[in-house]
């Protein structure tokens, strides 16, 4: 098997490590925890002048045409930095367009995104829902030639920033995925309101809040109805994309955790002369390679448009928990350093709990795994996760 990469996508990634060692240093990504933005413009415009935003945007629309493993290589990048802004969420929102949009969608919005001028974002969760796509509950209604939408998402990423949200709503009275239509909905549609939710890593995730949202019935991603699937293949992409963003972040803690036992001396000597010390980073580099070898396994299986969707399951369910268990042993490496605000390592940590539930956590990754080998039926996934909801 030959895993290397192509001579343009080392090349990618040296400008991407260039990049942004230089522009988006640890300061700037405290600074941006704080900001309410989440971003600045100037760092935003020159990521859109190196063609990031149109990467994987066919070049008819204005992008460069990339492939999938291409940003797989800049997400991991990113990763590594810990790059904020809605990269990662307008990526995702990208993504569903290519997947379900039509011609003229395409035509209309793919050039903005390209250009860096239209940032996009997916909204699915819901309370008591999580990201299970057949148990959605947010409504949309058909009003002559507008669906009204109402209903309540979470953790949507950077939607207090974006300008278009794919909306996930059920159009239909169906149960499962059935009915389950995407909608492309005006961020600053009247009636849409967004509200900031107060999080750990300081990500900026909201809460969306549709009260009868009028919605053009050309803005349907797809058809009516339908999008259950696409919906499902789309999460299932991203939570792939999430492993490679994890993947970055857990390589630069194993990084500055060996650099750090080689040079802290204690009782006279390294502390990385110390066999517990010396198992600390050795798992983690155990840990470290079953993220990387699960992750570009899912991502070239997406890529050649082959089956993936145990893969990705696997990918995010290893990954959840290995770049939470990398990040506790090189805090234990670190010691009392490693905890204090003004370290790096908080801002790897406290990301690597915020990606696990992201795209859905381990448990949710497992039934889906179970489901793949013939141990669940999608009804029953359903069945339960209904329960569970009007229990609450």
């Amino acid at each position: 098997m030959d895993f290397s990469f192509t001579e343009e996508q080392e090349m990618l990634r040296k400008i991407a490590r260039d990049f942004l060692s230089t522009e988006c240093p640890k300061d700037l990504v405290r600074e941006m925890i704080k900001d309410e933005r989440g971003y600045t413009s100037e760092l935003w415009k020159k990521m859109a002048e190196l063609g990031w935003m149109g990467l994987i945007i066919p070049e008819e629309y204005g992008g460069i045409g990339g492939n999938f493993l291409d940003v797989v290589v800049l997400l991991e990048e990113m990763g590594r930095a810990c790059l904020p802004g809605p990269f990662f969420s307008s990526l995702i929102g990208t993504l569903a367009i290519l997947e379900a949009g039509n011609e003229p969608q395409k035509k209309e919005l793919l050039p903005k995104i390209a250009q860096g001028e239209l940032i996009s974002t997916l909204a699915v969760s819901e309370p008591d829902v999580g990201c299970e796509v057949d148990a959605l509950q947010c409504q949309a209604v058909l009003k002559g030639k507008e669906y009204v939408i109402d209903g309540t998402k979470l953790f949507v990423e950077n939607a207090h920033v974006a300008d278009l949200i794919v909306c996930a709503s059920r159009s239909k009275d169906n149960t499962g995925h059935e009915g389950v239509t995407l909608f492309l909905t005006d961020a600053k549609s009247p009636n849409l309101t967004c509200t900031l939710i107060e999080t750990m890593a300081g990500d900026k995730q909201c809460e969306v809040s549709f009260k009868r949202v009028r919605v053009p019935e050309n803005s349907i991603l797809g058809e009516p109805g339908r999008g259950g699937e696409c919906l499902k293949r789309l999460l299932q992409v991203a939570a792939v994309a999430k492993c490679a963003e994890m993947l970055g972040g857990a390589q630069q803690v194993l990084d500055m955790t060996v650099d750090y036992v080689k040079e802290r001396v204690q009782f006279d000597r390294p502390i990385g002369s110390l066999q517990a010390i010396q198992h600390h980073c050795a798992n983690i580099l155990i840990d470290l390679e079953g993220i990387r070898y699960i992750t570009y396994l899912a991502a070239w299986k997406v890529n050649e448009g082959l089956p993936f969707g145990k893969e990705a399951a696997i990918a995010k369910a290893w990954a959840s928990e290995a770049y939470r268990r990398i990040s506790d042993l090189a805090h234990q490496s670190h010691g009392a350093i490693g905890f204090c605000e003004d370290h790096d390592l908080p801002l790897y940590s406290k990301r690597a709990k915020a990606s696990e539930f992201a795209f859905g956590d381990a448990q949710f990754q497992r039934r889906f795994v179970a489901q793949e080998i013939g141990l669940r039926r999608r009804k029953e996934v359903y069945s339960k996760c209904l329960l569970r909801s009007k229990s609450r």
